[in-house]
């Protein structure tokens, strides 16, 4: 973290075609970037093109890049048959103690839930990697009727948990480079 800012990569998930995924991050990553605590970069898994087979390539040394130095994480996840798509699973398998010891915080859309099944999934993926899930998420009900037509939500509950949620990645972010400038996150 440079200046006090935090580092904050934010992750496009979903790699389907008319995919809704860019929208809903632009419109995160715009929240985020309204604040002067973050600086936020977007990764989006399509355009990394991961293998699934979690072998080498340079959209796997691209995202290991983007992790490395970010502070914080946000994956933007649709929900697919209850569950999150296998493109952000191959995504956090590729990489191993690059995510370790940071903050995650998700933002969902999918159906009547808002993809809640598909983020409570990733919380135990993430612990498992050493990552702290934030308390808070953003969740989308019927996204495509919110951002059908370029339009964009600019206030309500999803708001409102957006910034509670960029509070929690801030102070976590924050708590962990203090400790790990004295004592870095253990990679055993």
């Amino acid at each position: 973290m440079s200046s006090g800012r935090v580092e904050l990569a934010v992750i496009v998930g979903s790699v389907r075609p008319q995919r809704l995924g860019p929208s809903v991050a632009q419109w995160f990553v715009d929240v985020a970037g309204k604040r002067a605590e973050f600086s936020v970069s977007l990764l989006d898994l399509l355009e990394l093109e991961l293998r699934p087979d979690l072998s080498p390539s340079a959209g796997a040394e691209r995202l290991a890049e983007s992790i490395s130095s970010a502070a914080a994480v946000v994956v933007v996840t649709p929900e697919y048959n209850h569950g999150y798509p296998a493109s952000v699973k191959t995504a956090l398998d590729t990489l191993k103690y690059e995510w370790r010891g940071k903050p995650i915080g998700f933002v969902s859309y999918g159906g009547m839930s808002g993809g809640v099944r598909a983020v409570e999934q990733l919380r135990s993926v993430a612990t498992e990697l050493h990552m702290v899930t934030v308390r808070d998420s953003v969740g989308f009900a019927r996204a495509r009727k919110i951002f059908g037509g370029n339009r964009i939500p600019e206030t309500g509950p999803e708001l409102d948990s957006a910034n509670r949620m960029l509070d929690q990645l801030w102070w976590w972010a924050s708590a962990a480079a203090a400790r790990g400038a004295v004592d870095p996150y253990p990679h055993s």
